[in-house]
């Protein structure tokens, strides 16, 4: 085998990986019940309107696209994890809009050059391992003059210590990956776009999560529907120390953030990082 089909062997293998990481849990009930406010938005940064062509990358169950079909636009939601698209369907008839659900990988995306007016990913996109080439397939589908608006957790901010939390317990990440929080970071996003955009704007805000009584709670709800808090229990599920350890952790870390302005639970504030920027001509 050569060096190129190796590599193209192991990619594959990743995104499989990837693929089966967020169709465990339950993503679609965490994303609707946890952070609805964030798709819309982003779709008000980007200025989504009727008639435009929107293409959500890193779709998920439809957090950000449904709320652009709602605008008015031509929405296609892309995922590399189809077995989300369920329940997205579901909720966009509830809501009485229909959009095209696409499988696609970030790093590949299946669309022709400039092909869309608005190209948006809502806390999606930053789990592509390989930022550069997803940053490069971002700006390719999106048209000269377009909209490119990027919402992505911070790497100091609550889910990017989460990760971080949890990185000790987790299998080494593949050569060349990149941890998911550096999209929360304007710097890294102004040097992964560079001058294949203007006028990018960078914005810090955060979301109050409130739906936890306690700091064990918010623990148990991940380790049940996050795909990424159960791959990390799975990889140590064989030492109980460790399973010990980091349930320990993973309530400290919300036991330590709590704003402590609730008396019936725990209040969260979880930052993330808000971009919008034109694709140069």
């Amino acid at each position: 085998m050569t060096t190129q089909q190796s590599t193209a062997e192991a990619d594959r293998a990743l995104k499989s990986k990837h693929r089966a990481m967020w169709a465990q849990g339950d993503y679609p009930s965490l994303a609707a019940e946890l952070i609805p406010e964030l798709g819309p938005v982003l779709v008000e940064a980007c200025g989504v309107r009727p008639g435009q062509k929107v293409l959500d990358v890193g779709a998920g169950s439809g957090n950000a696209a449904i709320p652009a079909a709602l605008a008015g636009a031509d929405v296609v939601a892309s995922d590399l994890t189809p077995e989300l698209f369920g329940a997205g369907r579901r909720a966009a008839e509830r809501q009485g809009t229909r959009l095209t659900w696409r499988e696609a990988d970030a790093e590949a995306l299946p669309f022709g050059d400039a092909e869309f007016d608005t190209v948006l990913s809502c806390v999606g996109v930053m789990f592509a391992p390989h930022h550069e080439r997803a940053a490069g397939e971002l700006v390719r589908v999106c048209r000269p003059g377009g909209t490119i608006g990027l919402l992505s957790w911070t790497p100091q901010g609550f889910i990017g210590r989460m990760f971080a939390t949890m990185k000790p317990y987790a299998p080494p990440p593949p050569p060349g990956a990149q941890p998911p929080p550096l999209w929360g970071d304007e710097d890294h996003v102004r040097a992964l776009l560079g001058d294949r955009v203007t006028d990018l704007r960078a914005e810090r805000r955060t979301v109050r999560i409130e739906r936890f009584g306690t700091p064990e709670l918010f623990r148990d709800y991940f380790k049940e529907r996050y795909g990424p808090t159960i791959s990390v229990y799975r990889n140590i599920a064989g030492d109980p120390d460790q399973v010990a350890a980091l349930d320990r952790e993973l309530a400290q870390l919300a036991r330590d953030a709590d704003l402590g302005t609730s008396p019936g639970g725990t209040v969260l504030d979880w930052e993330y990082l808000l971009c919008t920027a034109r694709r140069a001509g």
